[in-house]
């Protein structure tokens, strides 16, 4: 990436932007340079035989809202004074002097309307609008870059949620970004109304994709910006949805519309990375346990759930959180797995990124993305840090920018082998049901709250980079759906998932779900019981046999064939014995209703519109 702005007519213009993101710059050139190729790949043994290799067309995307305006002028980022530090009430009450004087303020200050030095409040949704907008104006009449805003959904209380488009491809729309052969990059913050960072970050970043010191990448990538995801829950400072639910264990099932809007946006836009931007608690429960604070700038995960390709995941290792790791040190920002501990006082564990298919990280995993979350010290801090917060954001979305760009051709060869693999292992072999983190032990360095010093803690670790699994089941061809699970299908080609509609009566070797144990509850992750306002009588917990039988099936119903890119999300959606499926999340409403195909179906099929 280079060191100053491409545009040297607008050198004053940029005079005050080029020094700060010199020094990201630096950093990501260093961060190239860790970074190792993948192993050749499988041998002819692993590789999908002949009859895989056309891979099932995907279901026709839905039309996208008309662009709605253009964009703004670059970001007037400005040196930070030698001497700035935080005010004493923009310290949170936990928070000791001799803590925040572990995290200055850096060499750079950004500049989006929620950063304003005087400013109380974070950027307004009518002020990130216009901001958006702003962008893509400023790209007007300044080919090849484009730049548009997008509507890709409403709130539950009448926001729009936005989405900028910023291309060198002929047109914004999903079409045009697919015909230019680049890799597209989606790029999504605050989903949490309460981590105001990310948002601010991506402020940032869509002013130098569009017009700034970011914009060569777009020789090599396409990059699609959703500042803020949950723009009720940001106007009110609040985690959740407007109707209490927290939308990113919300991927899978799709109750809510915000997380439908994702859901759209990247089934349409089809990124081959996404990286969730959020904050996280420093204080709170882990003063509690451990009487500590965090001392971590960035806490990084990648996906981290049963049947996530294996070559996705040492993409995700080798090619982006290395160089990530490495950009952020040499902006003396510390780094370390991304981590949660639970509500409960007595549980001194930590839990390393969820290993369950419901998370934005994990769902689009099994989409075949390399699916990246980065999280800032920030939950409950106001404005403490601000400046710093955004500058550890900026960085580790700048790293992966550049990493993308670098590996575009590498990355589609590994969507393309990963893709063909996945179709090619219909009707073969096992598949993990629900697999569950490791328990270890791990040393992990906090702060002391009075001391400001470093304070290392042994603790009992539940790793997510060796799951178990816990329950598999032999891989069917496909799973068959009743005409009453319409809702269920809806949902499923909202993931990106081809559903075939039965056009004439058949018969199908299958596997029933019988019923044989039954329980209700919350769903739960590693922080307790997630908030769910539609859940109001809990998932069902079922256990299940199966019993095997020649099945007839009638005109109406559904067919959804593993031999497709996405059949591990097809997998984790549609048995009904985990408690993020649809049977338990009562999308499905029976078990009858579905059934695992066992042998390739003798059926007349029709493509659905």
């Amino acid at each position: 990436m280079p060191a100053a702005s491409p545009h040297a007519a607008d050198s004053a213009r940029h005079a005050a932007v080029r020094r700060p993101w010199a020094l990201v710059a630096g950093a990501l050139l260093l961060a190239g340079c860790a970074s190792t190729p993948l192993p050749p790949w499988p041998d002819a043994s692993r590789k999908p035989p002949a009859s895989a290799a056309a891979t099932p067309a995907r279901p026709a995307p839905m039309p996208a809202p008309a662009p709605s305006g253009a964009v703004v002028t670059p970001i007037p980022a400005t040196p930070a004074p030698a001497t700035a530090v935080p005010e004493a009430t923009d310290q949170p009450a936990a928070e000791s002097a001799a803590v925040a004087a572990r995290f200055p303020d850096p060499a750079v200050r950004y500049s989006t309307p929620g950063l304003a030095p005087d400013r109380r409040a974070f950027t307004t949704n009518a002020e990130a609008h216009n901001w958006l907008s702003t962008q893509a104006l400023g790209s007007v009449g300044r080919a090849p870059t484009l730049a548009a805003v997008r509507i890709i959904g409403t709130s539950q209380r009448g926001q729009p949620i936005e989405a900028l488009v910023v291309t060198r491809a002929t047109g914004t729309d999903p079409d045009s970004l697919q015909t230019s052969k680049r890799p597209t990059v989606l790029l999504i913050g605050q989903q949490h109304g309460d981590e105001p960072a990310g948002a601010e970050a991506l402020l940032v970043v869509a002013r130098e994709l569009s017009q700034g010191l970011l914009e060569p990448l777009l020789d090599r990538i396409n990059v699609v910006i959703v500042p803020r995801a949950n723009p009720d829950g940001a106007d009110t400072g609040t985690r959740t949805t407007a109707n209490g639910a927290d939308m990113n264990r919300d991927h899978l099932v799709l109750n809510t519309p915000e997380a439908q809007a994702l859901a759209r946006v990247s089934r349409d836009y089809f990124p081959i990375l996404v990286l969730d931007a959020h904050e996280y608690t420093a204080g709170g429960r882990y003063l509690q346990k451990f009487n500590a604070v965090q001392r971590y700038d960035a806490l990084l995960q990648y996906a981290t759930t049963a049947n996530v390709p294996e070559f996705l995941t040492r993409a995700s290792e080798e090619w982006y959180r290395r160089p990530m790791v490495a950009a952020l040190d040499t902006q003396a920002l510390a780094s370390q797995w991304h981590y949660t501990t639970s509500t409960d006082p007595q549980d001194l564990r930590l839990s390393m990124g969820g290993a369950q298919p419901d998370t934005g990280r994990n769902v689009n995993g099994l989409k075949n993305s390399v699916s990246f979350l980065v999280e800032t010290r920030g939950v409950g801090m106001g404005r403490a840090h601000i400046q710093r917060r955004v500058h550890t954001q900026v960085t580790a979305i700048a790293s992966a920018l550049q990493s993308t760009a670098e590996r575009a051709d590498k990355l589609r060869e590994v969507r393309s082998f990963v893709e063909r693999d996945i179709a090619a292992q219909a009707c073969r072999g096992a598949v993990a049901v629900q697999a569950e983190p490791t328990p270890e032990q791990r040393d992990i360095t906090f702060i002391d709250p009075a001391t400001g010093a470093d304070k290392v803690v042994k603790v009992q670790w539940e790793s997510s980079l060796a799951l178990r699994t816990v329950k598999s089941r032999a891989r069917p061809c496909g799973y068959w759906l009743a005409p009453s699970a319409a809702d269920a299908v809806e949902r499923l080609r909202l993931l990106g998932l081809q559903v075939l509609r039965v056009a004439e009566p058949g018969s199908l070797l299958a596997d029933a779900y019988r019923e044989t144990a039954r329980a209700t509850g919350p769903r739960q992750n590693a922080r307790g019981a997630i908030a769910d306002a539609a859940d109001s009588v809990g998932t069902v917990r079922v256990e299940v046999a199966l019993a095997r039988s020649a099945l007839d099936v009638a005109p109406g119903s559904f067919y959804v064939p593993l031999a497709q890119p996405l059949a591990n999300l097809a997998v984790a959606a549609l048995e009904p014995d985990t408690q993020n499926g649809f049977f338990a999340n009562h999308v499905i409403d029976s078990l009858d209703a579905t059934a695992r195909v066992m042998a390739p179906p003798s059926l007349v099929l029709e493509e659905m519109r």
